[in-house]
């Protein structure tokens, strides 16, 4: 039988490869990008970046008071973050356009698996109002890079 802390272990590292994917995503976005004209965009990843490795160190430590095991890598099967995957492509171009596209549909992985999250029963209210905190940063990036994107329409 699963106990309740063991489901909000899993729950955390699923957002922990979430926020893992994140990274890779925008650290491949920060290395397609060309230099001439899109520092702002290689900032505002690497802010980006920066934000998911603070998530996870915050959700690992939680981790740690429910005495489990921090998730490792990325979600390999990317059965939440799979936009990410194609980043690859879109970016040898370093068309911006695509590039925000490619990041809004990230954002909005993210954003959903957080209310998801959020939503589960079984999560303590401490833990929900961490990852409360959590969602309302990515909320606030996804509306950046909205923002961004329908500046390129």
């Amino acid at each position: 039988m699963e106990t309740a802390d063991n489901k909000q272990v899993e729950i955390l590292n699923d957002l922990i490869q979430i926020n893992n994917d994140r990274i890779a995503g925008y650290e491949k976005a920060i290395d397609g990008l060309e230099d001439e004209g899109n520092e702002d965009l290689k900032r505002l990843f690497r802010h980006l970046v920066n934000n998911s490795v603070d998530y996870n160190e915050t959700l690992e430590k939680q981790i740690g008071l429910l005495d489990g095991e921090p998730a490792l890598g990325t979600s390999g099967a990317g059965k939440l973050y799979r936009a990410w995957m194609d980043f690859k492509a879109l970016i040898t171009g370093g068309d911006r356009a695509a590039i925000l596209e490619s990041c809004i549909t990230g954002e909005e992985t993210a954003i959903r698996a957080y209310k998801e999250a959020i939503a589960d029963e079984e999560l303590a209210s401490d833990l929900q109002h961490v990852l409360n905190g959590q969602l309302a940063e990515l909320q606030q990036s996804y509306q950046e890079i909205t923002a961004l994107r329908k500046v390129l329409e």
